[in-house]
């Protein structure tokens, strides 16, 4: 079985459910709340270790009661935490999140200290490697200490970190906000010009595979020369937290397991819709069972 490393952000997420957006300057009572981990490297290794892929996460966690239930609920899917990094100096990430039952919109707000990241060096080998841009320098050393391995980049916001690891990495899978940030360019599907000019000002930077992910529209990708528009599936959507997380986890899966560009893109939409239908990024995390059934029927 191939070795998967999953390196970068892990978070505490409280979950608070509203019917509606709260207004400023209001008081309001809340009957549920939902806690799990979360962040994007820790959900999509939460979800490949779910799957059977024998995945390790490298990561800083506090040595305080979130950075414990994180590794808790880990070690409950196999997921090797013998390289997570537990600094006593930092407090582990902490997310709260508003999500919006009436549309299934989701408002984030976080606390990391900006100091906060790997100090101890790691030597680890790896046949597929996925980063979301927080540990930039052990990011680069994994990808340079495993030549061979397939790379591949959860690029959600335009950072400089993110950028710097877009341009090594063998698939850069990246939001539509970090697409249109960095060419200054809107993704208009109604107007092809404008999807052309983002993938050629994409292309002269980044000379990787580029897949951009547009949420509840599907995704965007070249084949034959061609750009392309895989559609994502319908749902009724509740909370859209850690869908685009599970997205690259189950891309992950696909690329490590030598599916086609194009299965790799059904599986990975039907896996990030399917996450919306459920409140809370672990809890969104559907089985393989659940998710094949649903490609099926659509295939």
């Amino acid at each position: 079985m191939k070795k998967i490393l999953c390196i970068g952000h892990a978070s505490y997420d409280v979950t608070i459910p509203v019917n509606g957006y709260p207004e400023e300057n209001s008081k309001n009572r809340f009957e549920n709340k939902i806690e799990c981990g979360g962040g994007p490297a820790s959900n999509a290794a939460y979800l490949l270790s779910k799957w059977g892929m024998d995945t390790s996460f490298i990561g800083v966690l506090g040595d305080d009661l979130y950075g414990k239930r994180i590794i808790e609920e880990f070690k409950e899917v196999k997921v090797n935490t013998d390289l997570v990094e537990i600094d006593p100096k930092y407090e582990t990430t902490l997310s709260f999140i508003v999500v919006n039952t009436n549309n299934g919109s989701r408002t984030t707000f976080t606390h990391r200290d900006l100091e906060m990241k790997l100090k101890k060096e790691l030597n680890i080998k790896a046949d597929v490697i996925l980063v979301d841009g927080q540990e930039l320098e052990a990011s680069i050393k994994a990808i340079k200490d495993n030549p061979d391995a397939v790379s591949i980049i959860d690029a959600g916001s335009l950072k400089e970190e993110t950028i710097e690891l877009s341009k090594i990495v063998n698939y850069l899978v990246c939001s539509k906000n970090f697409a249109e940030d960095f060419c200054n360019i809107k993704i208009d599907l109604k107007d092809p010009n404008s999807v052309i000019n983002v993938y050629q000002k994409m292309e002269e930077t980044f000379k990787n595979e580029l897949i951009i992910t547009l949420e509840d529209k599907g995704c965007l990708y070249k084949k034959d020369n061609k750009i392309k528009l895989m559609p994502s599936i319908k749902v009724k959507p509740i909370d859209s937290t850690g869908a685009g997380d599970l997205f690259h986890g189950a891309f992950v899966y696909c690329i490590a397991n030598g599916y086609d560009i194009e299965k790799t893109l059904k599986i990975s939409n039907i896996t990030g819709a399917l996450s919306v239908t459920r409140m809370g990024g672990r809890y969104s995390v559907h089985t393989l069972d659940e998710v094949m059934k649903v490609y099926n029927q659509n295939a």
